[in-house]
């Protein structure tokens, strides 16, 4: 029974929304069922009016014949619901033999949008009551109309306006259907990557924010954005109701607000309609190449597109193996659905560097990529995890090109900025890797806060300014092995233990939680046990062929600070043949200094050197 009268009301602490069909207090969702829900609307609606059974059981089983007991349960679902308890009257009163009344003080408000006409009810239905909307009011409607449609468009030098969609909401308890949630926050992020005018936090930024409840403006201060986009869904059986809304954080103005009814197959048309929407409720005008890259893709198989939104959120999930598998299985279906290339590229990337998935998985994830660019040349998205690949495999003078066209297409990209600055870095550009860092957090102050770290300070040495670049609040194996890293460089050694051995209990097979619990064991004077577990690091990279660079440096600089001279010389070189030839960080490194009198020390600082 989906209504679309338009309609919010409010009683006590509680919002009743007739668009998206959702009940809130104090702006958390109540969870009700649909039944519960068209119960509470029909006594809300006709509140201060008596309402016998009969009546209330033809508005919400209009085509169907039930016991009373149907609806004395809905009743006393709705009452647990307002907080109720057994004998209080201060929402529904029972009317001995004679019905119900919704007793509390009722606000009604009408929505400034138009709805599809509703039927009049018939002469037997509950009484609906009419709302009065005051001239002075309508006229003011008319003016916003105006303003937002008649307004001249901002100047073209005006910064981009900055937005976080955040993940949609489940409004029932429905483990099959979570995955909903994130994904589809995702592909209208991915949509929206081409937009100049707009600065959209990625994936990695909103992934945090999946319960409900969140605090709107504490999110929208966390992620450095004037605009947020949130939404709930609810699935019943192939049904599905999609509610969305846009919201200018400042003003606290719903710029925009829909709904979408669809059949659960027609998932892949809603991230087409919401980036649309929100492209109109933010009044942005858009290049040609622009709005090409907005129209509606190709359809696919429903079944292809259901398999790469669960791969999508696996890999959010950090479950990466299964994460491919669901991506392989919608490319069976689909081969030339490039987004799910690019997707897949990305998880075999992740497995490569962080599970020691090595030569292969990096061969699988070249190949992903070069497809889901040959399908699509210029997907940003593609673009970016292909250079971040090329990077970590030491092929920065391929990755560099990729991002400078990437920037091309939308210089106000964080994350290519980001990856751009990640690339300087390698080759020892320190000075434009920072720059270009600072870039991506002028646009994004967030940017990969959640999953990397600003390095460069790091190899500069500006080890305080590198520990107020981390975020405080997470507390993530990587992040806190980075934290660790740097309060070893500043030589609080108690401090860089306890982060080492924090990240090594969160995940022990992460490579740089296994660096810093081999410096901890350093820390500790237990050599033989810090060696034990680098000789088992430096064999599964060999083994297995991993090629990250940087994280291979730090294996070399563990085996230097443990006065293994001919390991650690060994793996510096892997290192800078592998790409990571930062040459001002290596003459400079106080980590190396035990090898700085080797002759083959020389000849490495050397090559770097050149290549730098």
């Amino acid at each position: 029974m989906l209504r679309k009268s338009g309609h919010l009301y409010e009683f006590g602490p509680f919002v009743l929304d007739t668009v998206q069909q959702l009940l809130t207090r104090d702006g958390a969702p109540v969870q009700l069922t649909p039944k519960t829900y068209d119960t509470l609307l029909v006594l809300v609606e006709n509140h201060g009016c008596l309402l016998s059974k009969a009546d209330l059981m033809k508005a919400v089983w209009p085509d169907s014949f039930v016991e009373d007991s149907n609806l004395t349960q809905q009743i006393s679902m709705i009452r647990r619901a307002l907080g109720e308890s057994a004998g209080e009257r201060r929402y529904i009163v029972t009317v001995a033999g004679r019905g119900y009344r919704f007793a509390a003080p009722v606000i009604a408000a009408v929505e400034n949008f138009p709805h599809p006409r509703e039927e009049p009810p018939s002469s037997t239905s509950p009484r609906r009551r009419p709302f009065l909307v005051p001239a002075v009011a309508a006229l003011l409607a008319i003016g916003v109309a105006a303003f937002f449609y008649y307004r001249e468009p901002p100047p073209p030098d005006r910064p981009p306006r900055s937005l976080a969609i955040l993940p949609f909401q489940s409004l029932r308890e429905d483990p099959e259907s979570r995955f909903l949630g994130f994904s589809l926050a995702d592909a209208v992020i991915t949509k929206l990557g081409y937009v100049r005018s707009l600065s959209v936090r990625p994936s990695s930024a909103i992934s945090g924010y999946k319960n409900p409840g969140n605090d709107l403006a504490k999110v929208a201060e966390e992620l450095h954005v004037d605009t947020l986009l949130t939404g709930n869904f609810i699935r019943e059986g192939n049904a599905l109701r999609i509610t969305s809304q846009l919201i200018d954080v400042k003003t606290q103005n719903i710029l925009w607000r829909g709904a979408f009814d669809i059949q659960y197959d027609k998932l892949l048309g809603v991230h087409d309609t919401v980036a649309q929407e929100i492209i109109k409720g933010l009044r942005l005008s858009l290049s040609p190449s622009e709005a090409d890259r907005l129209k509606p893709g190709k359809q696919i198989d429903p079944r292809a597109y259901e398999y790469y939104l669960r791969g999508v959120d696996l890999y959010a999930n950090n479950d990466f193996p299964l994460a491919i598998k669901l991506l392989e299985k919608a490319l069976e279906v689909e081969p030339a659905y490039a987004p799910a290339w690019a997707s897949l590229g990305r998880a075999h990337s992740a497995n490569a560097s962080f599970e020691f998935g090595g030569r292969d998985a990096y061969r699988e994830a070249q190949a992903a990529y070069e497809k889901a660019l040959s399908l699509e040349p210029t997907q940003i998205e593609a673009e970016i995890y292909m250079a971040n690949l090329l990077t970590d495999t030491g092929r920065v003078e391929r990755a560099v090109p990729l991002l400078r066209r990437a920037l091309e297409t939308n210089p106000n990209h964080a994350e290519v900025h980001w990856e751009l600055g990640y690339a300087y870095r390698f080759a020892g550009m320190l000075k434009e890797s920072a720059a270009e860092c600072e870039r991506a957090r002028e646009l994004d102050p967030g940017v990969k806060l959640n999953s990397s770290a600003l390095n460069t300070y790091l190899y500069l040495g500006d080890y305080g300014k590198f520990l107020q670049s981390l975020p405080r609040n997470n507390d993530s194996a990587l992040l806190l092995f980075y934290r660790g890293f740097a309060e070893y460089y500043r030589k609080n050694w108690d401090r860089a233990a306890k982060d080492f051995n924090r990240a090594f209990e969160l995940r022990p097979t992460l490579l740089q939680a296994r660096l810093g619990k081999a410096l901890s064991e350093a820390i500790g004077q237990r050599k033989s046990k810090a060696l034990e577990i680098l000789n088992e690091t430096k064999s599964k990279i060999e083994e297995r062929e991993v090629r990250d660079s940087e994280a291979i440096y730090k294996v070399a600089q563990a085996y230097a600070v443990l006065g293994e001279k001919a390991p650690a010389l060994h793996v510096l070189r892997q290192s800078i043949e592998n790409g990571f030839f930062s040459y001002p960080y290596l003459a400079a490194d106080p980590l190396l200094d035990p090898l700085r009198a080797e002759p083959e020390f020389t000849q490495l600082l050397a090559l770097a050197r050149q290549r730098h």
